[in-house]
């Protein structure tokens, strides 16, 4: 199936000369969705997950989906001010701004094995905030997931020490 058919790019959102990946029709359409969450279940069915960690908003749609097919906990990473409880804090940039990502202090025992889900990999900030708030609280970091990658903004090369899975991809 041929995923990128179900994502649309709604230019100069949320800002002037950004394209923004939506992907509300692959998430309306059940064959599509079901098919993202196989191929990712695919690539990490074998890795031992004990969590996946997705990251707000979007990520949460496809990281609580794979974390019940992978039969593993699922880690909230929100955005500053959402969470109750002690977090560690960490600030990161976006391809149009800054803005910072939380996790819970207690989230998960040293040394538990972690997948980070995302939907889009643009700069790859968001990402290695969340890679380094998960190793604060000492996690290994199996890798990432991600429905698409802008690759013309080179993200995953912030990413070059870790195993990353995209659905698709953008030049």
């Amino acid at each position: 199936m041929e995923l990128s058919k179900y994502i649309t790019t709604i230019p100069n959102y949320p800002e002037d000369g950004v394209e923004f990946k939506d992907i509300t029709p692959l998430l309306i359409n059940r064959d599509a969705f079901r098919f993202a969450l196989s191929e990712f279940e695919k690539h990490f069915i074998d890795d031992d997950v004990q969590y996946i960690a997705g990251i707000e908003a979007r990520g949460f749609l496809f990281a609580s989906a794979l974390a019940d097919r992978l039969n593993c906990g699922l880690i909230p990473i929100r955005k500053a001010g959402k969470l109750p409880g002690e977090v560690l804090t960490k600030e990161y940039e976006l391809e149009y701004g800054k803005a910072e990502l939380e996790i819970r202090k207690d989230t998960l025992p040293t040394g538990a094995r972690v997948l980070i889900v995302d939907d889009v990999l643009a700069t790859g900030g968001t990402a290695i905030c969340a890679a380094n708030l998960l190793g604060g609280v000492g996690a290994d970091i199996i890798g990432f997931a991600f429905l698409a990658s802008l690759l013309f903004l080179e993200g995953e090369r912030k990413l070059h020490g870790y195993r990353t899975v995209t659905l698709v991809k953008y030049e």
